[in-house]
């Protein structure tokens, strides 16, 4: 576990300072997070860095996983992709196995803390099932811009309790919620395993334990196995530069316990990719395995994210933060992130031939290359860091207590 001194020579002692002195006014309060997760996403990779250093700097945070079986996760999977704009079916056969898992749970979980914040709509019916005697954040990571309006009519019903809403962009607001909507970004934490400098050593070892051969230019992209991550997109992408230069793509997606569709988009890149498997020109992996990633986006000649949507995308964060050329759709909370041609590229998510074409550019001109990636590392550093987080969840629950 990381303390917030360890952060000093990459944020400045201005910035944990700026921390602490927020912190002080929350001393002695609990605050608990609630999420569906503990791995395999973005979510629960924040809170794997963010709860412990709420405790370090001196409030008591906890964190609890909602449990939830197969046909839960199925639903829930299903109102994930209505959020971000597909059509959806909502039965009350979904409605009922929604609330009576959120139920269940509640029965067996105590919440007694100062404030409440839950992640996500999968556990968003909770504040039903209690007494409620403190505030209750609902922190949405996806995006809200155009939902499924029959899904979101319901899910909106179960928002009127809470005292705010966290979303990661403006354009994400609802025009007619009459809840608070704070803006506030993603970030990861550059001392995790994932982020962390990597040695030559380690690097060396990475690619040899996973049998990526490093004799040719890494096209990667890490997501999830999602049809929103456009993986059949990447594979045509793909097709298309390495008629142009000879090249390798790697596909890393860890599954996610709260996505079962996750499977079945693998299935179907594996047999789209057939033809370039078996000389390992396009490489899938789907271990959860965060040095693994951090290696692959070092050694990387480009990183992509051909999103269709995306609520804000940390694996963005990630490469930028590597100083890594990274090509990515113009959706969601990426152009947040990149500015088209300073320290990134943006592109149309449904031009193929726009990526591949800019993918080539990249590799063709180094010079290129070293434009963007020397701007990259510094837009993190000014905005998507664990620490920026941190000091903008102190600065709600200031809000909230005052």
């Amino acid at each position: 576990m990381h303390r917030l001194e360890d952060y000093i020579d990459i944020v400045g002692k201005g910035v944990i300072a700026s921390i602490y002195q927020k912190a002080s006014k929350l001393y002695g309060k609990h605050i608990l997070h609630i999420n569906s997760t503990n791995q395999g996403g973005g979510v629960a990779e924040m809170l794997q860095s963010l709860v412990p250093l709420m405790n370090d700097a001196g409030i008591d945070a906890g964190w609890r996983i909602l449990h939830g079986n197969p046909d839960f996760f199925s639903i829930t999977k299903e109102f994930h992709n209505g959020l971000q704009g597909q059509p959806i079916e909502l039965t009350p056969a979904k409605i009922e196995e929604y609330l009576d898992t959120n139920r269940n749970f509640s029965i067996y979980t105590h919440v007694g803390h100062d404030c409440v914040f839950i992640h996500d709509p999968q556990p968003l019916p909770l504040i039903n099932y209690f007494k409620k005697r403190q505030p209750w954040i609902w922190r949405c990571h996806i995006d809200l811009s155009h939902p499924d309006e029959p899904l979101w009519d319901f899910l909106s019903k179960q928002v009127l309790k809470y005292d705010k809403i966290i979303i990661s962009n403006l354009k994400y607001k609802k025009q007619n919620c009459p809840i608070e909507q704070r803006v506030i970004f993603p970030a990861i934490d550059p001392l995790s395993l994932k982020n962390r400098e990597a040695t030559r050593q380690e690097i060396t070892d990475t690619l040899a334990k996973f049998d990526i051969p490093a004799d040719k230019p890494i096209i990667t992209q890490v997501s999830r196995f999602d049809k929103w991550k456009d993986p059949q997109g990447v594979v045509d992408v793909f097709a298309m530069v390495k008629e142009k230069i000879d090249c390798r793509l790697v596909l890393c997606g860890s599954m996610a316990s709260d996505d079962p569709e996750g499977i079945v988009i693998y299935e179907s890149i594996k047999e789209k990719s057939k033809p370039f498997l078996k000389n390992r020109d396009i490489i899938l992996l789907t271990v959860e395995n965060n040095m693994l990633v951090n290696v692959l986006q070092r050694v990387s000649s480009v990183i992509i994210q051909k999103s269709l949507r995306e609520g804000f995308g940390l694996t963005v964060t990630e490469g930028l933060w590597k100083g890594k050329p990274v090509l990515a759709s113009n959706v969601g909370g990426i152009p947040l992130q990149i500015v088209d041609g300073e320290n990134g590229f943006l592109l149309d998510a449904h031009d193929n031939k726009g990526f591949a074409d800019r993918i080539i550019q990249i590799l063709e001109d180094p010079k290129l290359s070293k434009h963007v990636s020397q701007r990259a590392r510094e837009s993190v550093r000014s905005n998507f860091l664990i620490t920026r987080l941190l000091s903008d969840y102190l600065e709600l629950l200031n809000d909230v207590f005052r």
